[in-house]
């Protein structure tokens, strides 16, 4: 069974950092891509950032101060945010498109990480 696990999240100040991780286990085929998604309180979840083994990719309002990573051995992925903002305050979920087989894929999803910018 997969299962995904987030680890990292807390309270920074504006302008600070931190670097969320996520760890993939029961995966028995291959991972297709992996992923950050965030939901602020009284928002709909919304993407931030996904990395596959063609490149990687963010939403706008976070590109020059995230990177997403990805360590393919361990079936880990990482986001770090750099210059945080108080909008950036959000639960933060990790998100696998996993291989089960040759033809069948499948979405899931972890149970999320507070993230909260504030002084």
């Amino acid at each position: 069974q997969v299962q995904l696990v987030e680890s990292g999240g807390g309270l920074v100040q504006p302008g600070g950092s931190l670097r969320l991780s996520c760890a993939a286990s029961g995966i028995s085929y291959s991972i297709a891509a992996m992923g950050w998604f965030r939901q602020a309180p009284g928002k709909e979840r919304e993407y931030v950032a996904e990395i596959t083994s063609g490149g990687t990719s963010y939403v706008d309002f976070v590109k020059g101060r995230f990177t997403i990573s990805r360590d393919n051995a361990n079936d880990m992925v990482y986001l770090q945010m750099n210059s945080l903002k108080p909008e950036d305050t959000a639960v933060y979920y990790c998100n696998a498109d996993v291989w089960m087989s040759s033809t069948t894929r499948r979405n899931y999803w972890g149970q999320g990480t507070q993230v909260t910018v504030s002084s």
